[in-house]
């Protein structure tokens, strides 16, 4: 594999992400940016907790061949991201269980815990209004977001988590933070 040191960071933390319940069977995904043009992502098919070589695609933005088919379906979101934000190296896609679920009843998740206050701050939870055509407008609205925000997490009511970093291991950092301040703030009755 021509990108091997990135196919290596991808196995490595999407392993850790699933066993912490971010990434599910056939649910989720991760990418890296490869040049100004290109990015690698998961297939359909990966499963996370044993990524191999075969499960990651490298895409072209310019050419959109048969490989696209076969590749996530959040690749087009993925790709809008790194044509937007040239500041993103990597991007996830997770689904953590209590971010997810404090986002349906909450309009913001304000970190009460020392790690998440210090690291985080505030997140706003991004309202999708209907799900019936999202990932019609997932792609532009999820950047939108990221243009407009200083953050580079994006909890979306009741979908789950977009993230961007300079660097997968800060990234996969910040995702386990909000994860965590959410899992206290649901297990604080006074939340």
């Amino acid at each position: 594999m021509a990108y091997q040191h990135l196919f290596e960071e991808i196995k490595s933390v999407s392993l850790s992400m699933f066993r912490k319940n971010f990434l599910g069977v056939y649910h989720g995904s991760v990418s890296a940016r490869t040049s100004a043009t290109e990015f690698m992502i998961n297939k359909k098919e990966a499963i996370f907790d044993e990524i191999t070589e075969n499960s990651l695609i490298q895409l072209d933005t310019m050419t959109r061949d048969y490989r696209w088919n076969i590749s996530s379906m959040d690749t087009i979101i993925h790709e809008q991201i790194y044509q937007e934000m040239p500041q993103a190296k990597y991007i996830s896609y997770t689904m953590p269980p209590y971010a997810t679920a404090y986002s349906l009843t909450h309009a913001k998740l304000s970190p009460r815990d020392y790690f998440g206050d210090l690291n985080i701050g505030e997140i706003v939870v991004y309202d999708p209004g209907g799900f019936h055509d999202w990932y019609d407008r997932a792609p532009y609205e999820i950047t939108q977001f990221f243009k407009k925000s200083t953050c580079q997490l994006m909890l979306i009511k009741g979908y789950g988590l977009f993230a961007y970093d300079r660097d997968i291991i800060e990234m996969a950092k910040k995702i386990a933070l909000l994860e965590n301040s959410a899992r206290l703030l649901m297990l604080n009755t006074s939340a």
